[in-house]
């Protein structure tokens, strides 16, 4: 029997440790492990790049600090993954897509249709629900066979003549994992900056947004002008912030229709360090409480209340790798055909600040690509990068940290990193005839 077949038989969710194959029940228990690709972030580039890399027979783990996977997409709560298509074609598809599809389906939704264009480039994001989206990443690992590690963070990386070896810690364990090929999707480049590698960050870094809805009124009867006049003596009082509501989404009663959604920023957010993610977590929070005590104190809204909120403050951008190449603003907005493309990218240019967003639509017909070396810390073996923290320059980088983009990132790493463990090289050396035949076998679109 393969790996899938010993899940399936075991029962996913209930997998009898001792029908697994020896390496994955010693990654499951033991302080000690030896993998072929070890992935550092579950999240939304990283749960992909884990199940390609252990989908082309690579013994794959998966270090996440958190209790589940998706990253933004999840915990994040931006259940609205995108952009899968460009000018009414699709351009991303593969193992992301399959795991969207999977969660609109079970849930009985439906797509958009793919076939008009959109007034507004979210009008063709897939709403899905987050949790199940998790859920159903996670079954997909476990009939792939991927070592799952949660609440385990990266404590030392060294290089070996054959690879990496990686310390980890976490509640009441911690491992001590020989592997071939590192995956870092941290969100910012976390391992990379272990390494001492170079990374790029602004001074000024894109708000962060926390994710919720306030329910307990009747959208239909607000006073609009009494609304957006209190709301205007509330900013102006010191009552609310500048941040708790984006002005970009129009007047304040916009957001009380739309319950909350996406219309927040939490300037400073920053997940680079423990310390600095809390304190991005309790703005986000201290942000939500303000706006539902004013809220109440609408006519109207007296009874408003909080529906849901999501665990944590969702961060835009920390730091990027200096790659092997960079993606530029123009390579981007000029749709450059890399030589090494692995993948696509479509997204507007959508730079966040103080001011709000103003997201600058691409040119028809125009869809970007990412080269494999953009995905290669500049000098590196043995190493790649997945996700937001591609090598690229902030404009280029405000479109490519989507879900999507980074879902064809993590399955091009994902497929990159099995082959090199397979042949016993690097990454970068690997044939891009290979790399990209076996991303198509597993259902990607390849820039032509």
């Amino acid at each position: 029997m393969n790996r899938r077949e010993l899940f399936q038989a075991a029962g996913v969710g209930a997998v009898a440790i001792a029908a697994l194959p020896r390496w994955l029940r010693a990654a499951s228990n033991e302080a000690e492990c030896d993998v072929d690709v070890l992935v550092i972030g579950g999240g939304t580039a990283g749960t992909i790049a884990a199940l390609q890399a252990a989908r082309a027979g690579a013994r794959t783990m998966l270090i996440e600090m958190g209790s589940q996977l998706g990253g933004t997409t999840t915990v994040g709560g931006v259940d609205f993954p995108g952009l899968f298509h460009a000018w009414e074609e699709q351009i991303i598809a593969g193992i992301g897509w399959e795991l969207v599809k999977r969660a609109v389906e079970l849930e009985g939704g439906t797509l958009p249709d793919f076939s008009v264009p959109p007034q507004r480039h979210w009008h063709h994001q897939v709403r899905i629900n987050g949790q199940l989206y998790a859920a159903l990443a996670e079954e997909a690992c476990l009939e792939a066979g991927v070592a799952l590690c949660y609440y385990e963070i990266p404590q030392t990386v060294d290089a070996t003549g054959s690879g990496w070896q990686v310390t980890t810690a976490g509640k009441g364990t911690g491992r001590r994992i020989a592997c071939q090929q590192l995956v870092d999707c941290t969100g910012g480049a976390d391992i990379v900056g272990m390494l001492g590698l170079p990374r790029l960050r602004e001074g000024t870094t894109q708000p962060g947004t926390l994710i919720f809805q306030f329910g307990g009124y009747d959208k239909n009867k607000l006073d609009a002008d009494t609304i957006e006049q209190r709301y205007r003596d509330a900013l102006a009082g010191g009552r609310l912030q500048e941040g708790d509501y984006s002005h970009a989404s129009g007047h304040f009663v916009n957001f009380l229709r739309s319950g909350g959604g996406n219309a927040q920023h939490v300037f400073g957010a920053d997940s680079s360090t423990s310390s600095t993610k809390t304190q991005a977590n309790i703005a986000g929070r201290t942000s939500v409480l303000r706006l539902l005590r004013f809220i109440r104190s609408l006519p109207g809204c007296q009874d408003a209340h909080l529906l849901k909120m999501q665990q944590e403050t969702a961060v835009r951008e920390t730091y990027r790798i200096v790659g092997e190449v960079q993606i530029t603003h123009d390579d981007y907005v000029g749709g450059r055909r890399f030589d090494d493309a692995v993948s696509y990218s479509f997204y507007p240019i959508d730079l966040h600040d103080k001011h709000g967003v103003t997201p600058k639509p691409l040119k028809r017909g125009t869809v970007p690509t990412v080269p494999l070396r953009a995905l290669v810390p500049k000098d590196s073996r043995n190493l790649l990068v997945a996700g937001r923290s591609v090598s690229s320059d902030r404009l280029a980088n405000s479109a490519l940290r989507v879900q999507a983009s980074c879902m064809g990132m993590g399955q091009a790493a994902g497929a990159a990193a099995a082959l090199a463990a397979k042949r016993e090289t690097t990454p970068k050396d690997v044939p891009l005839a290979a790399l990209r035949a076996l991303l198509r076998e597993h259902e990607a679109i390849l820039p032509a």
